[in-house]
């Protein structure tokens, strides 16, 4: 809005110029980003802690000392971040790229979803939050309506090709109807490895940074031809307004973690892990590259799998791999503190990053 507004006066007021850049425009959705989730913030803490229904039942897989120190935490402080998103998306993004409008709705339509969940979850119309089959079928119609569009208002004849790493030429047509249920599933797959991720102070954050910072700059190089003919990898036209969306998304985390940093005054929640995992597929999916976005995300997939090794070890052979999962509550027992796990995990998210990102030459 802002962007689209300003920018036209630019002749009369040279200094305006700049913001024809993405560059600068995702600098500005970075920092604005955090700032907007600092001025909320602590209003919206104070208003959880206020009501009842707000205050987070922590789960009885943690240590008990945790869960003692932890009890009355209030949750949804994703809510945060989607302000912060959703604020600096409709600022500083171009608004007549088609782009900016269904990242918009991922990001409102999985923002209500785990809203949803929570604020069930908490007032006890349902124990556990919204069922899980219930919640997979309607991220399974938001996934398909949006990439559905992409399809159609995209211009791109292959949209529907899928890229692997590695090989300059190696790519296969999914067809619209493949190319929806792959891009669903990279997209339902995130959110809930994203969710499953978010059960320590801190955990999701900086991965989930990491991550965003990552697709920014795929982003970036997509949406140019000269950086896609180098790098032999695929244009999307318009794909440079999600370095935006993925700065401001990384301002907005940026600025919950300072509220969620150890010991945290708020939660995340549902309502945030579903927002980021959902934001992040969706854009690996626009920008073609959801396999190398898999290694970049390569610890929220051990989460994830750890959790399905976990339940299919036990209905098939009775036995647990892990003392629990997802597999940080695994390091739990084992004695290790609550810091130790976040940091050598933010380490180990970090790694697939800078691997995931040098996949890009290595064709």
């Amino acid at each position: 809005m802002l962007y689209n507004f300003i920018y036209p006066f630019y002749e009369h007021f040279a200094v305006l110029n700049v913001l024809k850049y993405i560059s600068v425009r995702s600098g500005a959705a970075l920092f604005m980003g955090f700032f907007v989730v600092m001025l909320i913030g602590p209003g919206l803490i104070r208003r959880f802690k206020g009501l009842q229904q707000a205050k987070k039942t922590v789960r009885d897989d943690h240590p008990q000392a945790s869960v003692l120190a932890k009890q009355g935490t209030p949750t949804m402080g994703g809510l945060m971040i989607i302000i912060g998103l959703l604020v600096n998306v409709m600022l500083w993004t171009d608004l007549t790229q088609p782009l900016t409008w269904l990242v918009s709705a991922v990001i409102i339509a999985f923002g209500l979803i785990g809203f949803t969940d929570d604020y069930c979850g908490m007032t006890g119309l349902w124990k556990k939050g919204v069922p899980g089959r219930v919640r997979l079928a309607i991220q399974f119609v938001v996934c398909c309506s949006v990439l559905f569009a992409w399809a159609r208002v995209s211009g791109d004849v292959n949209v529907t090709v899928l890229h692997f790493p590695f090989f300059k030429d190696l790519s296969i047509d999914l067809g619209l109807v493949g190319y929806m249920l792959f891009g669903t599933l990279v997209m339902i797959g995130c959110a809930n490895a994203v969710n499953l991720t978010d059960g320590l102070d801190g955990l999701v954050s900086i991965p989930a940074v990491f991550a965003a910072a990552s697709l920014a700059f795929i982003a970036y190089a997509v949406g140019r031809v000269d950086f896609t003919e180098y790098l032999h990898i695929p244009y999307v036209a318009g794909a440079g307004e999600m370095t935006i969306v993925c700065s401001a998304l990384i301002g907005s985390i940026l600025g919950f973690l300072w509220f969620n940093a150890p010991p945290a005054r708020i939660f995340m929640g549902d309502t945030g892990s579903l927002v980021i995992g959902g934001t992040l597929g969706f854009i690996a999916v626009v920008v073609k590259h959801e396999i190398t976005f898999a290694i970049i995300a390569g610890l929220f997939v051990i989460e994830a799998l750890s959790v399905m090794i976990q339940v299919g070890s036990f209905k098939l052979r009775g036995k647990r791999v892990f003392r629990r999962a997802p597999i940080h509550h695994h390091f739990e027992q084992l004695g290790w503190p609550e810091t130790t796990i976040v940091v050598r995990f933010w380490i180990i998210s970090l790694l697939f990053a800078v691997i995931g990102l040098a996949t890009l030459k290595l064709r």
